[in-house]
């Protein structure tokens, strides 16, 4: 099992920045993949953004440029700093791990005001 624990949600406004934390905890597999993803109200959860245990990384193409997600391998930490905020990117952010089974974390809240 592996335990996730995000932090860094909280409300912004437009065109500030925000760093979402997230330590994993438990059994981690050294071959894994952690990311983040976000959902609105009334609409679907979706992928904002992942990266490997080797560094590779993936992003969705209406935060890329403004979001960048990082790890510290050691703390078994990923990051996701986000820049220029918008309004639409208002969302629960869930973390993830991502070994044989696929874990999540129970969300943070952004809010993004214009």
């Amino acid at each position: 099992q592996v335990q996730l624990v995000e932090s860094g949600g909280g409300l912004v406004q437009a065109g500030r920045s925000l760093r979402l934390s997230c330590a994993a905890s438990g059994s981690i597999f050294s071959l894994n993949v952690m990311g983040w993803y976000r959902q609105a109200p009334g609409k679907q959860r979706e992928l904002v953004a992942t990266i490997s245990s080797r560094g590779s990384t993936n992003y969705a193409s209406s935060v890329r440029g403004r979001f960048t997600i990082s790890r510290d391998s050691s703390k078994n930490t990923v990051y996701l700093q986000m820049n220029s905020l918008k309004p639409e990117d208002t969302a629960v952010y869930f973390c993830t791990y991502t070994d044989f089974d696929t874990y999540w974390g129970q969300g943070t809240q952004v809010t993004v005001s214009s």
